[in-house]
């Protein structure tokens, strides 16, 4: 599939730009809007001036990590259809987050992903993303299931939610947990599924780049979707221990593990999800930390460090596609 000369000169001259200003002006009013920012930036300043300051560091450095490894799924899903080194796939990523920051649950990673692709090969290659999607989605559900069954006779005992409720979502997670694992697992369904559709013959294409996932990439995906998580969780810890939350390695894996979960089922949309976000873990780790503003200015960290600087960084690589279609075309 071309892409037509108009919808280039969009992408390369405009949308880009576009992007990074919107971004941009997006993070300055979400900033604006927290409560007590003088009294936040004082905490920050005094934290960053502790001899815990290397946390910080090492958060950012694991922010790398952590998108590293999404290059590198990303890469290893879509060799089938088109050989990417790791830095394309990094940039593709990056891109990525930037488009998703502004739609409902970052949906909208696929449409900065395969800008990065060969013509021919894009459409093809969002089914291949939203498998890696699922892998992440299916350790959430898992980690989150655990940590509902681990924290549950705290969550009861500080009347969070009700005896009743906790075991209808319990249940519920564990059910989609199965159901989507056994899809996972699966994806040949879906091929002779859609085959099958009257009419389809023509979008048949779409999903047969799933034809190659077998059980050996599918369990690739899952574990280092794991180890994405494991580092989220990392994160945390050192900016809880920056910011002064008292927490144990276990309570604080546990409660944010749940915080994920729920994230993960509320419908949200990045850009403005930070307080959802701070109020889900300062409810779950407020089970064991009275230090709120701690929790609040750690959850705004995370937030800030794993997805508004990849975003910008993203949103500047944009504007680079200019350079790749430009030698793609002194090419043809």
């Amino acid at each position: 599939m071309r892409i037509s000369k108009n919808i280039k000169i969009f992408i390369n001259y405009f949308l880009g730009p576009l992007l990074f200003v919107w971004l941009s002006w997006s993070i300055y009013t979400q900033i604006q809007r927290q409560p007590n920012l003088e009294d936040a930036w004082h905490t920050i300043r005094q934290s960053v001036n502790s001899p815990l300051a290397w946390n910080l560091v090492a958060v950012i450095l694991l922010m790398i990590v952590n998108w590293s490894f999404e290059a590198i799924k990303w890469k290893i899903s879509v060799k089938d259809i088109q050989q990417v080194s790791f830095l394309k796939a990094l940039k593709a990523v990056l891109s990525g987050v930037s488009f998703s920051v502004s739609t409902p649950n970052r949906v909208g990673e696929y449409l900065g992903r395969v800008l990065y692709m060969d013509d021919g090969n894009r459409l093809k290659t969002i089914s291949i993303t939203i498998v890696g999607s699922i892998s992440q989605l299916i350790i959430t559900l898992l980690m989150g299931a655990i940590g509902l069954i681990v924290l549950k006779p705290a969550i009861e005992a500080g009347h969070i939610i009700s005896p009743m409720w906790m075991k209808v979502i319990l249940y519920g997670v564990i059910a989609v947990l199965i159901g989507l694992t056994l899809f996972y697992f699966k994806l040949s369904w879906l091929i002779k599924l859609v085959d099958r559709v009257p009419g389809s013959k023509k979008f048949v294409y779409l999903v047969k780049a799933l034809e190659g996932f077998g059980a050996t990439l599918l369990v690739k995906l899952l574990s280092l979707s794991l180890l994405r998580f494991i580092v989220f969780i990392v994160q945390y810890y050192l900016l809880f221990r920056l910011f002064s939350v008292e927490l144990s390695w276990t309570q604080c894996f546990w409660s944010v593990s749940v915080s994920f979960l729920v994230m993960a089922i509320i419908p949200t949309i990045a850009i403005a999800e930070l307080a959802q976000r701070g109020k889900v873990v300062t409810t779950l780790t407020g089970l064991y930390s009275a230090n709120e503003l701690g929790i609040t200015f750690a959850t705004a960290g995370i937030w800030f460090i794993n997805l508004i600087l990849p975003a910008i960084i993203g949103s500047l690589l944009i504007l680079s596609i200019r350079k790749i279609v430009a030698n793609k075309n002194e090419e043809t």
